[in-house]
């Protein structure tokens, strides 16, 4: 049996989006997903993936014999019924004609299209999880349910027992707490009230903070805010499964528009996005079933780029700036107390 196979290299939030492609297709017959070592992590366990195909882009981008040596790993395993381009790039276009995949499945605005058997159209409107999982389908497909479209990830029993001994040594297993994930790629995503919001929710509630060795920094200036019982430091000491697991176990997260907001969408974690220079509207807002957002809406000058620039191109930075934490607090109640239906 052949089988698909799955590209995404992209960021690692659009790895978390893929997963409802993957297990449709998945339970159509064995899929393969090439990937980044740092999605190649976050897809451990996954049941609906045969084998993961590491590719590092930082050490083969612009390298002719790494791609090749690449491809050629694809091409012994077995040739391919489909590739799905989830990442669209030219080169993932030619990966994917270079593998003898059959059938190379993509978006129509992507700018590897011209190498691509069937171009499906990129739906603007639709969230991102939807338009990857729309590439397995017909184009009179009926719309999927919110099931369907919810990415998943699955921590494994080694990195549960590193949770589990991480919430004893601060306190009890069972305590409940607040995620706070204040870290972002890109400068002006980083809302700048972390440390005040943590101050606030402290009085009635234990606090963990996620992210990577990056967001040490800020992590560090919340912890040293609070008195020690009141918060767990995870930021650069936990794998990004375990680091799902913990947000898992969060009554709620607060988090910017980033990562850990995916990791909390795969988890079913009660969420709180703030969106900076970025706006849901993209396709990447939160998919929990509980979840609120929170954004300025009175700028013109928002959304101002895709991605979210490392500073403001007006210099003001209106759009996180102006969003208080006494503002965010009162929107976390609401996602920690939801309205009881009459």
């Amino acid at each position: 049996m052949s089988g698909s196979l799955v590209i995404q290299t992209s960021f690692l939030g659009d790895v978390i989006l893929t997963t409802p492609l993957i297990a449709e297709l998945g339970r159509r017959g064995p899929v393969d997903v090439l990937v980044t070592p740092q999605g190649a992590s976050v897809l451990a366990n996954n049941p609906h993936i045969r084998h993961p195909i590491r590719y590092d882009k930082r050490g083969t981008y612009g390298s002719a014999l790494g791609l090749w040596q690449t491809i050629r790993d694809i091409r012994s395993r077995r040739p391919y019924d489909a590739a799905y381009l989830a990442q669209g790039s030219f080169r993932s276009g030619l990966l994917a004609m270079m593998t003898g995949a059959t059938e190379r499945i993509g978006f129509a605005s992507s700018t590897g299209r011209v190498l691509y058997t069937k171009q499906l159209p990129y739906r603007p409107d639709r969230h991102h999880a939807e338009r990857l999982w729309s590439l397995s389908m017909s184009e009179c497909a009926d719309p999927p349910s919110r099931e369907q479209i919810r990415p998943r990830l699955y921590p494994s029993d080694e990195e549960r027992r590193t949770i589990d001994l991480l919430l004893r040594q601060r306190g009890s297993l069972d305590e409940p707490f607040v995620a706070l994930a204040p870290g972002s790629a890109w400068g002006t995503k980083r809302w700048p009230y972390y440390v005040e919001l943590a101050k606030k929710l402290s009085e009635h509630s234990r606090i963990a903070i996620i992210g990577s060795k990056a967001d040490e920094a800020i992590a560090m200036q919340i912890t040293d805010s609070l008195p020690p019982q009141c918060v767990i430091n995870a930021v650069g000491n936990l794998s990004l499964l375990a680091s799902a697991e913990l947000i898992g176990r969060a009554q709620a997260i607060v988090t910017n528009d980033s990562a850990p907001q995916h990791l909390a969408s795969a988890m079913g974690t009660p969420t709180l996005t703030i969106f900076g220079p970025t706006v849901p509207e993209f396709g990447f807002g939160p998919l929990a079933e509980r979840h609120v957002v929170a954004g300025h809406d009175g700028l013109r000058c928002r959304p101002c780029d895709r991605h979210g620039p490392q500073r403001c191109p007006l210099g003001h930075w209106r759009c996180m700036r102006e969003l208080g934490p006494d503002y965010i607090s009162s929107l976390l109640t609401e996602v920690l107390n939801p309205p009881v239906p009459v």
